[in-house]
């Protein structure tokens, strides 16, 4: 049961505190007051989404708060909405949670048969829905789920698979093309950087070779060679030595830029032959060939060689895809006859839960006010789930007469009929865990004897397990434990929604306004209240 409520700064809402009943428990009030706004923030708490706009104006965040309390122990849950970012944050048992966790846990803590459900009941997805509700082994409606998913994916994986093979189909002659340009030429890796390098070093001894060959020249050139010029200049200076003492230094000078001279000779000698060390020409002619082979292709070495290993990978999937493509086939063939071997065992559970069905909504909506002759049809259309594999979905037709044929509810069903009709499901879904039960207006377009019906249905589902109803008429607020006014007011030019419980005296006047006021009105509030 919900136990506790708190909304702050949401909407018109500042501060809301309720303190629920385990039983019935009503909030009324003039229409637009904020009743259902009140329900939607509940909804909210377990994962509905609120933009920043719903923040009340000036307020940093709004928050919502419950207490549930289930057989399994007290669930505290609050949600935070940012007035800057829009975003919200989830608290479970104060931690922070997800958004997934918090909505796996709202069937066992609440069902809330809105305005909007009604509309949905009319849905044949919802109706169908329901039908399964009431299938006995679940496991089934599981498995139909895992069957349907695994083959979508199995044909999606075949698909995608079919679809890359004809693209490349397409592309074959020129993959192959290009795989020959490429094996022709056969790069490899760094070769090109490794060629470049070769030639500029073979460059840089050429250029070496025929330095040291000019400077050998120099020393030794046949009639002029430095040397030879050295040694007659030292055997002139030193017979000038002989007959002045002062050059005898000089020849001894001489005599060493002679050695100095001489012994760069023997290094220049020694200097490798690059032209016969290194072939240029082939170095030339695998650099033309490799920049010719990017020219063709557009692309730098590097991406060549990328190029030849995708075209080598592509070629070879396509080579293998028949076997992958066997493979996925007979999966999916497997898989699909599994689903329409189960779909048997379904149908046949879906025609016993229909049956189950029929018989307990027809006894709640006699109890609602329908006619003793009131008729539940459950109906199963064929539908194709696969291609080929047809399942039955359920249907729900009635017959509120007799002598009319069964028809759909969006046919024949009024306003009233369809609150009704949604007050008889909402009590069987709710059984097996006694979750919280909301209606929001379930009594709109009903009157007389068939209000009073509804009324005694609620009273008895509250004995059960908690209900929580917005309700406008006095029949059925007067049968709650607790009755919640909810009002709009306004205060220096801000508008508040309120929402307050009522004591005895309050619920009487309450009543009476609802009953239309004045001494009547109050008659007939306190006669309900003795009543109820």
């Amino acid at each position: 049961m919900l136990e506790y409520l708190r909304i702050r700064n949401l909407a018109l809402i500042e501060d809301v505190e309720l303190e629920l009943s385990p039983g019935l428990n009503v909030l009324t009030g003039e229409t637009g007051a904020g009743k259902s706004f009140i329900l939607r923030a509940v909804n909210f708490l377990t994962g509905d989404r609120l933009g920043a706009d719903f923040v009340r104006p000036g307020r940093d965040k709004a928050m919502v708060e419950a207490l549930f309390v289930t057989p399994e122990g007290e669930t505290m849950l609050r949600r935070e909405l940012s007035a800057e970012t829009g975003r919200s944050r989830i608290f479970l048992n104060d931690s922070l949670g997800g958004l997934e966790a918090v909505t796996a846990l709202k069937p066992g803590l609440f069902v809330h048969a809105s305005q909007h459900a009604r509309e949905r009941l009319l849905s044949p997805a919802f109706q169908a829905g329901v039908v399964d509700g009431f299938v006995a082994d679940k496991n089934l409606l599981a498995e139909r789920g895992r069957l349907l998913s695994a083959l979508r994916e199995t044909a999606k994986e075949r698909e995608n698979l079919e679809a890359r093979c004809r693209e490349l189909a397409e592309k074959r002659d020129f993959l192959e093309f290009q795989q020959r340009e490429i094996g022709a030429v056969a790069p490899k890796p760094g070769e090109e950087d490794e060629l470049l390098a070769r030639r500029e070093a073979a460059r840089g001894l050429e250029a070496s070779r025929k330095a040291a060959e000019a400077a050998l020249g120099v020393l030794h050139a046949q009639g002029q060679g430095l040397l030879d010029s050295l040694g007659e200049l030292i055997r002139a200076v030193r017979t000038l030595a002989a007959a002045r003492e002062e050059f005898a230094e000089d020849v001894e000078r001489l005599g060493e830029v002679k050695s100095t001279f001489e012994e760069l000779s023997s290094r220049l000698r020694r200097e490798p032959r690059a032209a016969a060390e290194v072939d240029l020409e082939a170095v030339e002619a695998r650099l033309w060939q490799l920049s010719q082979l990017k020219r063709k292709l557009g692309k730098s070495l590097a991406a060549i060689l990328d190029l030849g290993r995708e075209i080598e990978a592509n070629l070879s999937f396509l080579d293998n895809a028949n076997l992958d493509l066997s493979r996925l086939k007979r999966r999916e063939e497997a898989l699909a006859s599994e689903l329409a071997a189960l779909l048997g065992a379904l149908d046949a559970a879906r025609e016993a839960a229909g049956g189950t069905l029929t018989k307990r909504l027809q006894s709640e909506l006699k109890a609602l006010g329908f006619s003793e002759h009131v008729r539940v049809v459950v109906d199963f259309v064929p539908a194709e789930v696969w291609p080929g594999i047809l399942e039955h979905r359920a249907r729900i037709l009635w017959q509120p007469n007799p002598g009319q044929p069964a028809q759909a509810l969006d046919r024949i069903a009024s306003g009233g009929e369809l609150s009704r009709f949604l007050l008889a499901l909402t009590g069987l879904k709710g059984e097996d865990k006694a979750p919280t039960l909301i209606f929001d207006e379930v009594d709109a377009g009903i009157g007389g004897l068939t209000l009073s019906r509804v009324a005694e249905r609620l009273q008895s589902l509250a004995a059960r397990q908690q209900v929580i109803c917005i309700t406008h008429w006095p029949q059925l607020a007067a049968r709650a434990e607790r009755h919640f006014l909810v009002a709009k007011e306004v205060l220096n030019g801000e508008t508040f929604t309120r929402c307050r419980r009522l004591d005895r005296d309050e619920v009487v006047a309450e009543l009476s306004r609802m009953a239309g006021g004045g001494e009547q009105g109050e008659n007939l509030a306190r006669e309900l209240l003795s009543a109820s």
